[in-house]
């Protein structure tokens, strides 16, 4: 019998995980001509809640990733609260989706890139729950070239 030792092998940090599931969901969203952003809630190092922009094909402008993750959360937990959870998004979260955010009390948001123009810090205002913990930047370049490039293609068709 053949044993594989495995303790050479690479640790990744759960953040840098779950935000690379984040990017699968991103990458869903722009294989369907939405804004490429995905989201994933994680519970008890699970995730229980997927989503990514579906605002095009729902014609809904609240259907942003981090709602479609909330929602998806909330159903496998059978409540609306997300106490203990933490939320990867690849984009920081605009102020709708904070403002969701708060009302689920989830404890931690991780987002890869900052938005400018459209992310809540810009307010410099809390709109998160107090007790909610912040953490930006994980892998910030992938998340951020995904959108850009999906804005210059937009450009370059039109």
């Amino acid at each position: 019998m053949r044993y594989i030792n495995f303790s050479d092998e690479p640790v990744v940090a759960p953040d840098e995980f779950f935000m690379s599931e984040a990017l699968k969901e991103a990458q869903l969203a722009l294989d369907a001509d939405e804004v490429p952003i995905g989201a994933v809630v994680v519970c008890n190092g699970k995730i229980i809640g997927r989503g990514h922009n579906l605002t095009e094909r729902l014609n809904d402008v609240t259907a942003h990733a981090e709602m479609q993750a909330f929602t998806a959360a909330a159903n496998y937990l059978g409540g609306k609260y997300l106490k203990d959870c933490t939320l990867y998004v690849t984009i920081e979260p605009c102020v709708m989706c904070a403002g969701a955010s708060y009302w689920t009390q989830i404890s931690r948001i991780v987002f890869g890139a900052h938005d400018a123009q459209r992310g809540f810090m810009r307010l410099n205002q809390k709109i998160t729950h107090p007790k909610t913990e912040i953490t930006g930047g994980i892998k910030e370049n992938e998340c951020s070239m995904l959108v850009k490039q999906f804005f210059i293609r937009k450009r370059d068709k039109s």
